[in-house]
């Protein structure tokens, strides 16, 4: 049992059981992404594709908004937690940077065109707005990372249906996500982060984010001569927001976020990191 000391000085929430290790993996998905790996749906695939290119730069704004907090941690556990935020997180935007570019590469789209408006507003935001604000945006999307996991890591989710190494990339990308989900939250709460911005981030966040995510799937709808498709898309839109949909159950969860005293944890995903790691997994490198 901690001493009132070290209960003090705890500054980490991650459950004792959740270990916060980069696994370097790599998954070779070029024959994948030719064609229609998510679902053999034309729509769910742009999505999937879409949301995959921003984030590389996503990635590495938040390693940068929770490192320019790491010296104002005086919890060793945070610290250490910290470390494996920004090792996943690397390896992470590494694995979607080779993603982005052999899917277009392969399909034939403009990688710049489709994350510059993205890029452009992260760098703004970084020379900008004040670094607890981007710690804030940090902490905000990390939710919508750890909502979208879970999501992605219960029986019969909709990823089941991808192509095998593509559902074994985004499951691997799910789990640490999963397992790092209250480390920039805490970071946040340690350096005097406040109720009042976080929600108020939250609300900016998921209008931009729903801009950003949109632009890309019609983007991608475009090139591929699916954008006018009405089956394509009430197909799709059912594949999304359906009951048995990818975000199916996705509402309660998010919404979690804007109560009083909200904390990552308060969702325990234990259970589904359990089965995760008991499933044969790719040699880590």
């Amino acid at each position: 049992m901690k001493s009132v000391a070290d209960q003090l000085a705890t500054q980490s929430s991650t459950p004792d059981e959740v270990s916060i290790k980069p696994r370097n993996r790599t998954h070779d998905i070029a024959a994948a992404l030719e064609g229609e790996w998510m679902d053999n749906s034309a729509f769910l695939t742009a999505f999937f594709n879409g949301m995959s290119i921003t984030f590389p730069v996503g990635e590495k704004f938040f390693i940068d908004s929770v490192r320019h907090y790491s010296d104002q941690i005086a919890d060793p556990v945070l610290q250490s937690e910290i470390k494996g935020f920004c090792g996943q997180e690397g390896f992470h935007r590494r694995e979607h940077q080779r993603y982005n570019e052999t899917l277009c590469t392969t399909r034939g789209y403009d990688l710049e065109k489709i994350e510059g408006t993205l890029t452009r507003r992260l760098n703004w935001a970084q020379k900008n707005l004040p670094p607890m604000t981007n710690l804030a945006v940090t902490v905000a999307i990390e939710h919508f990372t750890a909502v979208l996991a879970e999501l992605m890591l219960r029986p019969g989710s909709t990823i089941d249906n991808a192509e095998p190494s593509m559902r074994a990339l985004w499951r691997w990308h799910a789990a640490e996500e999963m397992e790092h989900k209250s480390v920039a939250f805490d970071v946040y709460k340690a350096v005097g982060g406040t109720e009042e911005l976080r929600r108020s981030v939250m609300r900016r966040v998921s209008f931009l984010m729903t801009i950003e995510l949109t632009r890309a799937l019609f983007y991608i709808l475009r090139k591929d001569g699916q954008l006018f498709s009405l089956s394509v898309w009430r197909k799709g839109l059912a594949g999304l927001f359906g009951k048995e949909g990818v975000f199916g159950g996705a509402w309660p969860l998010y919404k979690a976020f804007y109560t009083v005293g909200f904390h990552p944890w308060q969702q325990d995903t234990r259970d589904l990191l359990d089965q995760w790691a008991a499933e044969p997994q790719p040699m880590s490198y």
